[in-house]
């Protein structure tokens, strides 16, 4: 029998705050970290964002001094997520070598690329430095993460749009599973930049106002940035180390829509299967899930398909079934996103919490007997829980997660 992989460390930098802790509290709280864009200047038709204002000083500390120099922004967030998770996993420096690292993100550091080029552009800069295009290669994160905390395991990057950080978490937990090691840490990190906020912007799905997914009048979402890390390890291994696991992976499924660049499947082909697949690698019926952290990105067509995909699998226990989106809080975090909700689930698990859908005073008229929790969060008791990430070009990842006995 495979061994069970459970979640032993956490950490996050959000627009909540630059810690784990900053972030639960943020989402009982009901707060909402999206507010006006000020990390560089914008003159389209929005004009507001879920920025970080965090740094990774302290973590960038230990790097060499010519390495810290280059790290962008999504570096930085990556360095101080993965650190308070291996911190909290109580990881010592005699485990690195048995550590793989398995990031998720999709804009690496294009806005130190995008500076240094309007800096030149405007004269500022006579001389283009090389070295600060060397934090913009996606897979500088891995190599950060695993220089400054000394994890010497085997290092993967995905790219898969805005599913890039739930595909690390699956891949991170097959990992486990399959023995190819003993502890994995998965990353989603991602950063605002101008060439992605313009892009979402004149494609008109950016809302003009803090998102709204699920509401009557949702008019599209918020961009995002921020990391979040998870340790996970075979329980065995957990145990043999004293570490408390605060959730477990119980099953996972990566799937595509082949549909279009950027729209989703209509009937929420790939969504559906992914979902389906996840809970049947678990062996969790439908009726055995207690809360769902949808994608909920608060586009019209998005939160539609998702709906119609959890009517599909749920049937009408979906009217007694709580599903939330953290976006109208954290922002669409882009590459980051997956796990990011990820440490929003098992947070809602081991502390009894369910996050609230902020912003949600207008319900769909179509949705009026679904529990989407507006406004304020409340404390529940929660046993499985559900996280689904779906990307541009039909990129699908469902996670199927479960409280630890204490």
């Amino acid at each position: 029998m495979a061994p069970a992989v459970v979640i032993t460390g956490l950490g996050a930098v959000t627009a909540l705050g630059g810690d784990v802790r900053a972030l639960a509290a943020g989402l009982a709280q009901g707060r909402c970290g999206i507010g006006r864009l000020t990390l560089f200047a914008h003159t389209g038709r929005s004009g507001v964002a879920a920025e970080v204002r965090e740094e990774a000083n302290a973590v960038v500390g230990r790097l060499p001094p010519a390495t810290a120099r280059r790290l962008s922004r999504p570096d930085r967030f990556a360095l101080l997520a993965a650190a308070e998770a291996c911190r909290t996993a109580g990881l010592g420096p005699d485990l690195g070598r048995d550590v793989g690292v398995y990031v998720g993100t999709t804009t690496g550091g294009m806005l130190v690329t995008e500076e240094a080029y309007r800096r030149r552009r405007a004269a500022e800069d006579h001389r283009f430095r090389l070295s600060r295009l060397l934090g913009t290669p996606l897979a500088t994160a891995a190599a950060v993460v695993s220089q400054a905390l000394g994890l010497y395991g085997p290092r993967e990057t995905f790219s898969t749009a805005c599913s890039s950080s739930a595909l690390a978490v699956a891949m991170a937990a097959d990992a486990v599973r399959r023995g190819v090691v003993p502890l994995a840490l998965a990353v989603g990190t991602d950063g605002l930049c101008r060439l992605t906020y313009a892009g979402f912007d004149a494609l008109q799905a950016l809302d003009t106002e803090p998102c709204r997914p699920f509401d009557r009048d949702r008019r599209g979402l918020s961009l995002g940035e921020g990391a979040a890390a998870l340790v996970l390890e075979a329980d065995a291994h957990a145990r043999v180390r004293s570490a408390r696991p605060r959730a477990a992976v119980l099953g996972w499924a990566v799937t595509g829509d082949a549909h279009h660049v950027t729209a989703p499947h209509p009937d929420g082909a790939g969504a559906l299967a992914a979902l389906a697949g996840a809970l049947a690698e678990a062996r969790v019926p439908p009726e055995a899930v207690d809360y769902i952290n949808a994608h909920g990105t608060g586009t019209r067509q998005n939160d539609a398909v998702e709906i119609g995909v959890l009517r599909r699998v749920f049937g009408r226990r979906l009217a007694r079934l709580p599903v939330s989106s953290t976006k109208s809080q954290l922002g669409h975090c882009l590459g980051a996103a997956g796990a990011v909700e990820a440490v929003a689930t098992v947070l809602a698990l081991d502390e009894g919490l369910l996050p609230p859908t902020v912003n949600l005073r207008h319900l769909d008229p179509a949705w009026d007997d679904l529990d989407l929790v507006p406004e304020a969060g409340r404390r529940a008791p929660l046993a499985v829980a559900v996280s689904s990430s779906y990307g541009f070009g039909g990129h699908n990842v469902s996670l199927v997660l479960g409280r630890m006995a204490r």
